[in-house]
């Protein structure tokens, strides 16, 4: 009872903040003491400018001027010069999760150190002799473990200080002179050295993928702002765009209004001259018809005779002749021509809606992606792919909605335009290809060329010039009967595999990787290209100089 009653006086005369004896004892207002520098440290540090108590929460207004409470340390002073200390605080007491002193009689401590010599645990006060004795100063000390009996031979209930590297375990000595005689063992310390520079080379491997990652990381939180950036930046340059021609359209519309109200004015002004001419003209012919009935009515005839040299001659209207009953259209061709420029609008826009979502979708981070194995896999970015009637040679036909192409003995009657082919028999898409894309062709009869080009690449010439490979905007698998052979830049390359009509393409633009494979059953790769492509391409083919060969662009499946 007694040593519980000097435990109460040491919890009485702690400091609440540090836990510990009172060092320079304050009281405040409220009645509570701490240490000086424990009160002003809490006081300068707290988040609330009014200062308050740390127990009892009372605040004082203005900030209490502290003096050191000179009872207080002359009995703290007291007790130290006992040999008394104040008792520990709960924080140092081992709870479940802790290691606990194996020494300590009670309500024990926390461990500070496990001596791997002794299999025991001890707080500071009972681990003060590994310090102070020489013969102890020798022992294994590592950080508190519950485990030591792990260390252990359960068969010789010796310590484990061998490794045996057959097994891969850890044994004793009377181990390695029995059960794992003629083994390979080594003292334990040996082979945590070497798995120790094993751990440490993959440390340093996994330390650099961190260092990597987080380089990623960088990027990839650089690629998101410059996202964000760039969709910012565009949602108000197309606003602004889309703004202007509005506002083009709407003048357009105004000027349109305008040249059609002043025709109007000026039509039906001369309609309404010649209409007044022709109303003066009904009058005096109705006052002349009158004058020639009065005389009619004359029933003397000499008295007629005298009258009649008195008529006016009658004069022939200059307008009735050319007034002729016709169809009433006079500005239905301005509709006309209107609802023909809004249809090229709707084009237009169509054309651009699908770009736009095709380059959208198509929106590459810095993540990239392996090149697909099966052809399901290929298919996930596959494209239907439709041929510009403005880019076909005259010599080849278009049908099937524009995705195929055959060789005719006999030009096609195409409009003239600066995009077309003119002296190869080629076309190109209408789709222009950013991202990740695939299409396949099927090729009927005669040799084709498969291919990608810029759209600058020259429309006219000889081959090298504006031929599908033949230059350096261009790339293109031709198909033989026998073979298959790919030209680029004007150079050629042969390739061998298997003769299939249809022939899979697989773009990645960003990656600048184009592939060609071989379709059936299975994918066969023909060729691949590793480049850098500099604009936007589009799907291509040529039809060699047999007439009725075809190709076509397949719907995806």
């Amino acid at each position: 009872m007694a040593q519980k009653g000097v435990q109460l006086d040491q919890e009485t005369f702690s400091c609440s903040i540090c836990l510990d004896l009172l060092k320079d004892p304050v009281a405040i207002p409220c009645g509570h003491s701490y240490c000086m520098n424990c009160i002003t440290n809490f006081w300068d540090e707290g988040e609330k400018k009014i200062p308050s108590c740390p127990q009892c929460r009372q605040t004082f207004t203005p900030r209490p001027v502290l003096g050191k409470n000179t009872m207080l340390a002359a009995l703290v002073e007291q007790m130290k010069k006992t040999g008394l200390q104040a008792a520990p605080a709960d924080h140092c007491y081992a709870g479940p999760d802790n290691v606990a002193c194996d020494v300590c009689s009670g309500r024990k401590l926390k461990a500070v150190k496990s001596c791997l010599v002794c299999l025991a645990s001890y707080c500071d006060k009972h681990l003060q002799r590994h310090y102070d004795v020489s013969a102890l100063k020798k022992h294994k000390l590592v950080d508190p473990s519950k485990n030591l009996q792990d260390n252990i031979c359960p068969r010789h209930d010796e310590v484990m200080k061998m490794f045996c590297r057959t097994d891969q375990k850890c044994i004793c000595y009377l181990c390695s002179v029995d059960e794992h005689k003629g083994h390979d063992t080594v003292s334990a310390a040996a082979e945590r050295t070497e798995r120790q520079r094993e751990v440490e080379v993959s440390r340093q491997q996994i330390q650099q993928e961190i260092q990597d990652r987080e380089k990623n990381v960088k990027l990839l939180q650089q690629e998101v702002e410059a996202i964000n950036h760039s969709a910012d930046k565009t949602v108000e340059d197309s606003e602004e765009i889309f703004t202007e021609l509005i506002s083009l359209l709407q003048k357009r519309s105004a000027d349109v209004k305008q040249q059609i109200r002043s025709q109007q004015e000026t039509e039906v002004s001369r309609v309404r001259e010649l209409e007044e001419k022709l109303q003066q003209e009904i009058t005096d012919l109705t006052r002349r018809d009158a004058e020639m009935k009065q005389l009619t009515d004359i029933e003397d005839h000499n008295q007629f005779l005298h009258n009649y040299p008195s008529l006016s001659p009658l004069s022939e209207s200059t307008h009735s002749s050319s007034i002729s009953s016709r169809p009433l259209r006079y500005f239905e061709d301005v509709t006309a021509f209107v609802s023909e420029v809004r249809g090229q609008l709707q084009d237009i826009l169509r054309d651009m809606g699908t770009n736009v979502s095709l380059t959208i979708t198509d929106v590459d981070v810095l993540l990239s992606e392996p090149e697909p194995k099966s052809r399901a896999g290929f298919l996930k970015y596959s494209c239907e792919i439709t041929l510009h009637q403005n880019t076909v040679n005259t010599q080849l036909l278009l049908s099937e909605e524009n995705r195929k192409v055959t060789l005719m003995n006999q030009h096609q009657s195409y409009s003239g335009h600066p995009d077309r082919f003119t002296d190869i028999h080629q076309v190109l898409s209408r789709e222009s290809l950013t991202g990740r894309h695939y299409w396949e062709v099927e090729r009927k009869a005669g040799a084709v060329g498969v291919a990608v080009a810029y759209k600058n690449i020259i429309r006219s010439g000889e081959w090298k010039e504006s031929g599908f490979g033949g230059n350096d905007k261009s790339w293109s698998l031709y198909c033989f009967s026998d073979r298959y052979v790919f030209w680029s830049n004007n150079i050629k390359t042969s390739i061998s595999g298997r003769q299939t009509s249809r022939i899979g393409v697989y773009l990645d633009h960003s990656a600048g990787v184009l592939s060609f494979y071989s379709v059936s059953k299975t994918m066969t790769l023909l060729h691949r290209v590793q480049t850098t492509f500099t604009q936007p391409l589009y799907a291509g083919v040529v039809v060699g100089e047999t007439f009725g060969a075809s190709v076509e662009f397949c719907r995806p499946k």
